[in-house]
């Protein structure tokens, strides 16, 4: 059985606590986005993790820092209500390691365009030491002027984004493969009459993943492929895709399917094998003998896929929670 080191974050649980408990999180309609960042702050290389909850109420904004010994964390939330709204601009403030970092925001206008994640006219802040070590949405000029302080010397880097998504059949989601590239529609469906669970009834599961569209990744023979990896090219990027399925075939009540997104540079980048509205990589046979055996959980949250080639940007981890 696949066993998910993260389990599902919430905004929305008492206090600053997080849980882990899925049935919550279905109960509440929620979907959870998560962006890590490693960056200075307090004067050491830390990992920095905003994670954006949505359910039918209510967004939820909530930063954490990692402590000196990367285990401890220091968090602030906040809940964008639609009848708080002085709670859609402001500010907050927890200690790292005996420094103060100031959390700044303002949701006022912020565009969500259906989204977890707001999409435009806003801007979230983190301030250390007089310097502004992340800063996220497009109203840069106004964090600046609110917080008074400087740009760090330091540039952030994006390590990986977390997506947890709910579906019957089809998982939709849109990502970037690279941080300052165009934005792809991604899709993942479970084929065979949405019967792609412990009782197949006499059916063959298989699975579709497509980008933009285009059919990228066809596996068939799902119940003895459940594990796998696959190298597509999506205007011209390469990008390697893992998958693991096997709680969705094999689990009984609420399970999630793990999916890894990682674009990697390649010295040898075929013409015809880029994925676009005419060609797709759906011919290949894909990879599975390396991963039947190895959970896909066992894949580095932070640091992604160190093989042949160099990272190109963020490693992309889409958890898609199946709902019977």
């Amino acid at each position: 059985m696949m066993q998910d080191p993260i389990g599902i974050p919430t905004c929305f649980s008492y206090g600053d606590r997080f849980t882990d408990d899925p049935a919550a999180v279905t109960r509440s309609g929620q979907s959870v986005f998560m962006s890590i960042y490693q960056t200075k702050v307090a004067g050491q290389c830390r990992l920095i993790t905003i994670t954006w909850c949505k359910n039918m109420l209510l967004h939820g904004l909530s930063i954490s820092v990692d402590g000196q010994d990367g285990e401890n964390h220091y968090s602030c939330k906040v809940e964008v209500k639609p009848w708080y709204f002085w709670r859609k601009q402001g500010s907050k403030g927890f200690q790292v390691d005996g420094e103060a970092v100031d959390i700044f925001w303002d949701l006022k206008t912020a565009k969500f365009n259906g989204e977890t994640e707001p999409q435009s006219d806003f801007y979230v802040a983190i301030v250390c030491q007089d310097e502004v070590v992340l800063l996220l949405g497009d109203h840069k000029k106004d964090a600046y002027r609110k917080t008074g302080c400087r740009p760090a010397l330091i540039e952030p880097i994006l390590v990986s984004r977390k997506e947890h998504i709910f579906g019957k059949k089809k998982f939709t989601t849109r990502a970037k493969f690279l941080e300052k590239g165009k934005s792809h529609e991604i899709s993942v469906e479970c084929n065979n009459n949405n019967n792609c669970g412990s009782n197949f009834g006499g059916f063959d599961p298989e699975m579709e993943i497509r980008i933009d569209g285009n059919l990228a990744l066809h596996v068939k023979h799902l119940h003895w492929k459940f594990r796998g990896n696959e190298s597509i090219f999506v205007s011209k990027v390469r990008v390697e895709i893992y998958w693991d399925v096997h709680d969705w075939l094999f689990s009984p009540g609420l399970r999630h399917a793990l999916f890894v997104f990682k674009p990697i540079s390649s010295l040898s980048t075929s013409p015809s094998s880029i994925l676009s509205t005419s060609t797709s990589s759906s011919s290949s046979t894909p990879s599975v003998s390396s991963m039947t055996s190895t959970p896909l959980s066992s894949y580095h949250q932070t640091e992604g896929y160190n093989g042949n080639g160099s990272s190109l940007g963020y490693t992309l981890f889409l958890y898609a929670w199946k709902i019977e």
